[in-house]
């Protein structure tokens, strides 16, 4: 069974808002000059951030953030965020997968940034509340 995708809007006003709730000011985050300095493709998004997004999805379909028993991504391709208002956007989905004897949901989840997988091996353990 497939669930309903979630879609994130991310800016690189949301990076410094993100930056200054971290603490991570790493100039990747905001800087074109230092992140394509290092080889990167331009600024692009905490992944803590992205996985955050992701676990925004996760408690969503769960119905309650306390019922996301366990949650664990892999990072596989940055987000890159450009300098306009527009910014980008992360797709997220998901797969049931089973459902335990102990009532807990297992999920696969996809997460997409412009028709890449930024995430793999993304999976929840969920206890629903609906």
């Amino acid at each position: 069974m497939e669930l309903p995708t979630q879609t994130y809007r991310v800016t690189r006003a949301d990076l410094v808002r993100y930056a200054g709730a971290s603490g991570d000011f790493n100039p990747i985050h905001w800087s074109d000059r230092t992140a394509t300095g290092v080889g990167l493709p331009g600024v692009i998004a905490h992944g803590m951030f992205t996985m955050a997004l992701v676990g925004r999805a996760v408690a969503g379909w769960a119905g309650a953030p306390d019922a996301v028993v366990d949650f664990g991504v892999r990072f596989t391709r940055p987000v890159v965020v450009p300098d306009t208002d527009e910014g980008t956007e992360i797709e997220v989905s998901a797969v049931v997968k089973e459902v335990t004897e102990e009532g807990l949901t297992r999920l696969d989840i996809t997460a997409t940034c412009q028709g890449e997988k930024v995430l793999s091996q993304a999976r929840a353990l969920i206890r629903t509340t609906r």
